[in-house]
């Protein structure tokens, strides 16, 4: 479905799997925000990115704005991007957190707790959490809310053959391309978290998988992996003298630690005991994406 006015000042980019609906329309009815300014464009098909792609190059606005089909807006989201732009007109792209629905289930809004804590997933953590204003964003942003100038759509697009990780790699080659990246707590989404371990551990996994391909490399992303490759050899570690249980023993200690502290931040009584259990679930299921995407690299070449 697309739809195109006159004088569009934002064009609106949802892609869509087939079968699923565009929840996001409901919210967007209730935007604060000229209708005639704005276009609507969901490109329905099994690639995420292709649809973006396809998508833009259907735009008319100036500014794209990328969002997920399921998310759920800040009626002000608009207004604040068009706003954001104006003001920083170095600024090339710009994204915001996504946060978690008050309707979501306990499950969704525990786990999230763990998403949103440092220790649990570093630099993502600020996707999930209104965090500072940031001109040096990149892995702090996705694509779920995301306000780009079409201009960089000349020179880079998403790769149709990731996912996840296409808004990484895509962020990664907007930098390369001298592009500036910026991250504002006050573009605000809401967006559904996993309800169930599974749902969440694939997520992880498959973050995992997907980040050698990104582009963007450091020595933190090799931590999970090195840890679960310590949990694999540990009772043969052991076996060969205790010393090798303190890293294990200063793994449950911090993990407590951060979880008693985002438990009590957030006045969460089953957080006490669930959030460190989600710590080591992200931890081992990223872990050992990674290392299944760095085994399917080395084969591919």
């Amino acid at each position: 479905m697309t739809r195109y006015l006159v004088m569009v000042k934002i064009s609106i980019v949802v892609p869509i799997a087939p079968g699923r609906n565009a929840e996001v329309l409901k919210s967007l009815k209730n935007v604060n925000y000229n209708k005639k300014d704005y276009e609507i464009i969901i490109e329905e098909g099994l690639s995420a990115s292709t649809n973006r792609n396809n998508g833009i190059r259907k735009a008319k606005g100036e500014i794209i704005l990328l969002l997920d089909d399921d998310a759920y807006i800040d009626k002000d989201l608009l207004k604040n991007g068009e706003r954001f732009l104006e003001r920083y007109k170095d600024v090339d792209i710009v994204g915001g957190p996504q946060l978690t629905p008050k309707s979501d289930d306990w499950f969704a809004h525990v786990s999230g707790y763990a998403i949103t804590s440092y220790f649990g997933t570093q630099d993502m953590s600020k996707r999930y959490k209104k965090g500072k204003l940031s001109f040096d964003a990149g892995n702090s942003i996705t694509s779920a809310v995301c306000f780009v100038r079409k201009k960089v759509f000349e020179k880079i697009q998403f790769n149709p053959k990731l996912f996840p990780g296409e808004d990484p790699e895509f962020y990664y080659k907007a930098k390369k391309n001298g592009f500036k990246i910026a991250y504002s707590p006050e573009l605000t989404i809401y967006h559904k978290r996993r309800n169930t371990l599974g749902g969440f551990l694939k997520q992880f996994y498959l973050y995992g998988k997907a980040k050698i391909n990104t582009g963007y490399l450091s020595l933190l992303f090799f931590i999970p992996s090195l840890f679960v490759l310590y949990l694999v050899s540990l009772s043969f570690l052991a076996f060969i003298h205790k010393i090798f249980l303190i890293p294990l023993i200063l793994y449950i200690v911090i993990a407590f630690g951060a979880g008693i502290y985002e438990a009590v931040k957030n006045k969460s009584i089953l957080g006490l005991v669930l959030i460190p259990f989600f710590y080591a679930c992200i931890h081992i299921s990223y872990g050992v994406g990674f290392l299944v995407g760095i085994i399917n690299k080395l084969v591919d070449n």
